[in-house]
């Protein structure tokens, strides 16, 4: 690689201003029009603890944007909405019709078969042992159920950060996902709560990624390193940015990564790549390799994520475009079929429509 990045840029005029550099990487620094209040989530990058802080912080602004979540499940809560009138005049004589008929509630809603045959049979044995004796108990059993297996599952779904800065997310996943998109979310959501936001434009091989995270970055005041010249590594954007977040102080490094098939074996090896570059520059990082899953996609996300998984150990899921979709059911599915946690999901178009992932909010959401 050439020389280093030229240091942080002075105020934004109106357009962005490229230092000079011959190095294969460019920082952009682009400043907020607007100051954000953060006197109630203002945490110090100096501070102690800082990581903890942030995740508490995140988990508080979580609850109190629960309605955001319960209207992203609308469309589930709707089409699970008529197991209410199954259990209303339920009796025990009724019972296999009863459960015959929840069983084919719960896949339409993409619960997957395993998950759903394991929950109904269970019911049916409660059902007749007498454990159960009326159709509100019924339902209560059936969300415990579900709670219990995403809790059991995968029970870590705050952002594992741990204690150097910076600390570095990779954002990997297929095309037309929402993997730029999430990433401009999350930064947005992190600076609000006080960290200071490094972005990598490691997506090299479509043309447009780079300037829509530079549009990111204008809109949540972030700095951004992009590549300078055609072609280059991703690995080599994405080095140089960890680099300069680690001399400049910046709190979290979140990495843009090229889009890709999960069939697709370079592409895949570039991940690796990637991944390898990062943890020569910061001891344990990266701390967070998450991966962006299509919602509307159902159970066909699932072959996805065990490729993505298998090539570079991914430790959390964001689940996108799930306001547009009657299969929140995938969300159980997934977490049980890979164990691994749920940490962010897209219930919306806006910029603060990215959630962080609540097991019992999320069961509370899609069962009315």
């Amino acid at each position: 690689m050439a020389s280093t990045l030229s240091s942080r840029l002075p105020h934004l005029p109106s357009k962005p201003v490229f230092p000079p550099s011959n190095s294969g990487s460019t920082l952009l620094h682009f400043s907020s029009k607007t100051r954000l209040d953060q006197s109630r989530f203002r945490c110090s990058a100096g501070q102690t603890g800082f990581f903890t802080k942030l995740g508490r912080l995140l988990k508080e602004k979580a609850k109190s944007d629960v309605e955001k979540l319960f209207s992203g499940f609308s469309k589930t809560r709707d089409n699970l909405a008529v197991i209410d009138e199954l259990l209303l005049y339920w009796n025990l004589s009724d019972t296999d019709r009863v459960l015959d008929e929840l069983e084919e509630v719960l896949l339409v809603a993409d619960f997957g078969p395993k998950i759903t045959i394991k929950i109904v049979e269970s019911l049916r044995e409660d059902i007749y042992a007498g454990k159960i004796k009326s159709g509100s108990e019924i339902k209560s059993v059936l969300k415990k159920s579900i709670l219990d297996l995403l809790t059991s599952k995968a029970p870590k779904t705050d952002l594992r950060l741990g204690f150097r800065k910076p600390a570095v997310i990779m954002i990997v996943g297929v095309n037309g996902g929402g993997k730029t998109t999430s990433l401009g979310k999350l930064a947005n959501r992190l600076k609000r709560e006080g960290a200071k936001i490094l972005l990598a434009a490691g997506d090299t091989f479509r043309a447009a990624a780079s300037d829509q995270l530079e549009i990111w970055a204008e809109r949540t005041g972030c700095e951004i390193v992009v590549a300078e010249k055609e072609k280059a590594k991703a690995s080599s954007v994405i080095s140089q940015a960890v680099k300069r977040g680690k001399e400049e102080g910046f709190d979290i490094v979140l990495c843009d990564t090229s889009g890709r098939l999960h069939t697709n074996y370079s592409l895949m090896e570039e991940l690796v790549a990637c991944k390898k570059v990062v943890s020569k520059i910061v001891n344990g990082a990266p701390n967070e390799i998450l991966l962006v899953l299509d919602g509307t996609t159902g159970l066909n996300m699932l072959p996805q994520a065990r490729e993505f998984n298998e090539v570079v150990g991914v430790t959390g899921l964001i689940l996108t475009k799930l306001d547009g979709s009657a299969r929140g059911g995938c969300v159980v599915s997934v977490v049980d079929e890979l164990g691994i946690p749920v940490k962010f999901v897209g219930v919306g178009e806006g910029v603060d429509d990215l959630q962080p992932f609540n097991a019992e909010e999320f069961v509370n959401a899609i069962f009315p």
